[in-house]
């Protein structure tokens, strides 16, 4: 979850470089249809889903735009621009409109389909790699851009998805959590897109979002969390990297009050929501940002699914991104 997820991020571009510049010219492949139109968020069934009070929203209207961006030949994926705004307003402009990108196997579907979420660093290189991954295998891939990240972000902020405030972390976490249930009821409503096979996945700070997301969207069956965790106060309250900050932890409380303060964005809060998901966690032996001790408890909270282990620390996960990928996509497209 830190800058070293760079690593991630090249090791991601050195298999994903060559299809994405195999690109026909987009004016000759047509977007599905239709290419903007109205959604109606349904919030319905969250109180008998037991979505939590924070992450429901009423019954929202949302109109939205698709384009084209790439027809890629030699894979036949078509890669699309989609936007629409987001449920909540912030003081950013930039950041109140929703950007994803939608990648989507050649033929016509209906498709299983998963939205995507991105790694710290953010560039997009990580998740646009799973979902062409996801693409290449039958499966539509979304990549939703978190708050404050990619062009949700004013050239030169400072402002990011987490911060040293609190409150702040939590509204963009929310924020982000909102979006993407309305991102999953655009997927539902397309008729390219298996309206009941629809997923999440998301690597590292995607992957905490994801489980809040997946916990808290009546719609998500397939979840794959990778290089993920929970109890993240007792998971990093005696990390090395941490220490430069428990002198403050200890000033507002302690643990305990740390706990209170961002349970709404510790994964292991939704455990019981989580276990009626088709779950698959995917974690390094050795990680060096995302505690073992953390994925095991999230594991066995969650009711012992499936768990993949790869003898590596976090970043250097990436050297088994092949096997991670064909778990990701089995799991995702329903397989047994």
């Amino acid at each position: 979850m830190t800058h070293r997820n760079c690593g991630l991020s090249s090791l991601f571009a050195m298999f994903f470089a060559a299809p994405m510049l195999s690109a026909a010219d987009p004016s000759t492949a047509a977007v599905p249809a239709p290419a903007s139109g109205t959604v109606r968020f349904d919030p319905k069934d969250d109180e008998k889903a037991g979505v939590v009070e924070r992450y429901r929203m009423p019954e929202f209207a949302f109109d939205y735009m698709l384009t084209l961006r790439h027809d890629l030949r030699h894979s036949g994926v078509r890669v699309f621009d989609l936007s629409f705004p987001s449920p909540i307003k912030t003081a950013i402009p930039e950041n109140n409109t929703v950007y994803a990108e939608l990648f989507l196997p050649p033929g016509e579907g209906p498709f299983p389909a998963a939205v995507v979420l991105d790694i710290l660093q953010g560039n997009a290189l990580v998740s646009r790699g799973e979902a062409m991954w996801l693409a290449q295998h039958g499966v539509a891939g979304l990549v939703v851009y978190m708050a404050h990240y990619g062009p949700r972000r004013p050239p030169g902020s400072s402002v990011r998805l987490l911060s040293m405030n609190i409150s702040h972390t939590l509204d963009a976490v929310k924020q982000t959590v909102l979006d993407v249930r309305c991102a999953v009821a655009w997927l539902a409503g397309r008729r390219e897109i298996d309206a009941n096979n629809l997923g999440i996945v998301g690597t590292s700070l995607g992957s905490f979002l994801s489980a809040i997301v997946a916990a808290n969207e009546p719609r998500i069956k397939n979840v794959c969390l990778m290089l993920t965790g929970g109890g993240l106060v007792d998971a990093y309250y005696d990390h090395p990297l941490a220490k430069p900050y428990t002198p403050l932890i200890d000033l507002v409380g302690g643990k305990f009050t740390m706990k209170m303060l961002i349970a709404p964005v510790d994964p292991l809060t939704y455990a019981k929501q989580l276990k009626g998901k088709n779950l698959l966690m995917i974690c390094a032996s050795r990680d060096d940002i995302v505690p073992p001790k953390s994925a095991t408890r999230l594991w066995e909270a969650t009711g012992k699914q499936k768990i993949l282990w790869v003898d590596s620390t976090h970043v250097g996960a990436g050297l088994y991104a092949l096997p991670v990928l064909q778990a990701m996509s089995d799991h995702i497209r329903g397989d047994k």
